[in-house]
């Protein structure tokens, strides 16, 4: 233990916990990472929430390298969308004794705090468009606007993992001739040596390609709209208005469409900053929340799940600037 920890009560386990990855920082109360840790993704929808929990344990003990239990926990958890999930997180977490106080909220928030200033009090919206698309927002008082992003059933559409979903199934379509036709056709079983999308389907329901590969084609589809194919072109101009939709519903919710707003948006699928994608969705938010100030943030989440920690500590300024600096 370095001169320079502050006691279990000065240190924070931050946590930030995606579909597809998960990142852990232990940060002191002057703003000192003390260690970090990543690894795969978190998803108790189907590991159970204690198993997921434990195999988070292994990445805690690893960034914390011996600086256990903490003062604080403060975890921003994918599929942590509804109060009885974020509950039952909790209370898993606290079993495991990392730390004193623990704190769960969805990783939405973590994103939504990383893009917002460290003085004053937080407000803005936050949409995360990655593997899967979520939006949180923030008002005067500590109100707050979320979904369930639960998927279809809740209403969700976009995301990379549903971008992927569409480009396949126009390009299905296509091939059939029950659709149009689209350069998807060619270009999805292509980025995989394939010759066409017979043999894609075939590989991919055979499981010769693993499900989690799909994933890659949503880059392949911005490049074909990029291209100027009109049904994927079309498609990415559903997701620009998918993510204005989720921002102009939480502006509005929490009376805040009138008043100049920060909109953080972040996830591999924006910070990617497609033009087609990007520029849409700064026109349509110019049309329908026109005081609404669009950021993109790239910073990685588990940022803003430690400044949550340090808003927790009543941390000083210079915490934060440190904190931020080790991100760069």
């Amino acid at each position: 233990m370095g001169v320079s920890d502050p006691g279990p009560d000065g240190r924070i386990v931050a946590v930030d916990a995606g579909n597809s990855k998960t990142d852990v920082a232990v940060v002191g109360a002057g703003g000192e990472v003390f260690g970090t840790a990543r690894g795969g993704g978190f998803q108790p929808q189907t590991t159970g929430v204690r198993r997921a929990v434990a195999r988070l344990g292994a990445l805690v003990a690893e960034a914390a390298g011996g600086l256990l239990p903490a003062g604080h926990v403060s975890a921003c958890l994918a599929n942590a969308d509804l109060p009885a999930e974020e509950t039952a997180l909790r209370a898993a977490i606290e079993d495991r004794g990392w730390a004193r106080t623990v704190a769960v909220a969805n990783d939405t928030f973590a994103l939504l705090r990383a893009g917002l200033p460290d003085d004053g009090e937080p407000v803005g919206v936050a949409v995360v468009c990655g593997a899967g698309i979520n939006c949180a927002g923030l008002a005067p008082g500590g109100r707050t606007a979320r979904f369930p992003a639960l998927g279809r059933i809740s209403g969700d559409w976009g995301g990379g993992a549903h971008l992927a979903e569409e480009a396949l199934w126009w390009a299905a379509r296509a091939e059939d001739g029950r659709g149009g036709p689209t350069a998807l056709a060619t270009a999805l079983p292509a980025h995989f040596g394939l010759g066409g999308m017979p043999e894609l389907i075939e590989a991919l329901h055979l499981g010769r390609l693993p499900r989690e590969r799909r994933h890659e084609l949503a880059p392949v589809l911005f490049a074909v709209a990029a291209a100027g194919d009109p049904t994927a072109r079309a498609i990415v101009a559903r997701q620009a208005e998918e993510v204005v939709a989720m921002t102009v519903s939480a502006l509005t919710r929490l009376e805040l469409l009138d008043a100049d707003v920060p909109v953080i948006l972040g996830g591999g699928v924006l910070t990617a900053r497609h033009p087609l994608l990007h520029d849409r969705i700064v026109a349509l938010l110019a049309r329908q929340a026109p005081r609404a100030v669009p950021r993109v943030v790239a910073a990685p989440p588990v940022l803003g799940a430690a400044l949550l920690g340090l808003d927790r500590l009543g941390a000083p300024a210079g915490a934060y600037r440190r904190l931020r600096a080790h991100w760069g």
